[in-house]
């Protein structure tokens, strides 16, 4: 299922929305040197979130020369091992929601960010826009610390604030429809579904992904971290949008006579 465009008209240009999906565009191709293969390995380790460094103030990873992420205090690794020269930690987590971990991974979220996102844009100013993006990214990356405090997969990618964005449109625009491509097996079709739907069906599948795997595990996709920015917009958008358009669904209601 992937969906294609809302049925929302946005009532002002979508500035801050198309100037994120910029960024990480110019991100993932000039400053992590990414292509069909993906980013460089160097620098995913260098600028991603890692949630050790996170939990462990003070130390540090980096790159082995077998390819293999170690950090400082690490079992089996030395406290003062020293590793490349990297930003701050918590500069890091900024960093990481403008990466991304290969072409899919960019298209799919840009993809999302732009049909949910113009809209949720439209719903607050743009300064309360970039602290509900921003502060969105934060919980999602915080809940994945929280939940696997000691893992040394790097996290990168917008999809956690994106996260925040979804559950932010489900309350702000429920009767609202989207253009979804459906593919069953060899069977591909274009059908409407209502936004709660599409939304739902996408958190679902994020808590069964979650609760299926060991918390310990590193699948390549922080699942919690997507149930944290998505909850984080549901119970706060209410406190960012001050111009929400609530008569959104005039030309698709059916006329009463």
């Amino acid at each position: 299922m992937l969906p294609l465009k809302d049925n929302i008209p946005t009532r002002r240009p979508a500035i801050l929305t198309w100037a994120i999906i910029a960024i990480c565009v110019v991100v993932y191709f000039f400053f992590q040197h990414g292509g069909l293969k993906g980013p460089s390995d160097e620098s995913v380790v260098k600028y991603s979130a890692i949630p050790y460094e996170i939990s462990h103030p003070g130390k540090e990873c980096g790159l082995t020369t077998t390819g293999a992420v170690a950090c400082q205090g690490s079992d089996g690794v030395p406290a003062n091992i020293p590793v490349p020269a990297q930003p701050p930690t918590w500069l890091t987590i900024f960093f990481a929601m403008f990466m991304h971990g290969g072409l899919l991974h960019l298209g799919g979220n840009m993809l999302f960010l732009w049909i949910f996102g113009n809209n949720v844009e439209d719903s607050m100013s743009r300064p309360r826009f970039a602290a509900f993006y921003l502060l969105g990214g934060l919980v999602a990356t915080a809940t994945q610390v929280l939940i696997n405090p000691g893992s040394h997969s790097p996290t990168l990618g917008a999809s956690g604030a994106i996260a925040g964005v979804l559950g932010g449109y489900a309350v702000l625009y429920p009767r609202a429809r989207v253009v979804t491509l459906i593919f069953i097996i060899i069977f591909v079709t274009v059908i409407e579904l209502p936004a709660l739907l599409v939304l739902g069906l996408w958190f679902l599948l994020q808590l069964l992904s979650a609760s299926s795997q060991p918390l310990s595990a590193s699948t390549g996709v922080a699942y919690f971290a997507h149930i944290g920015g998505f909850l984080f917009g549901l119970l706060l958008i209410r406190l960012f949008a001050n111009r929400v358009h609530s008569d959104y669904d005039r030309a698709s209601r059916i006329p009463v006579y």
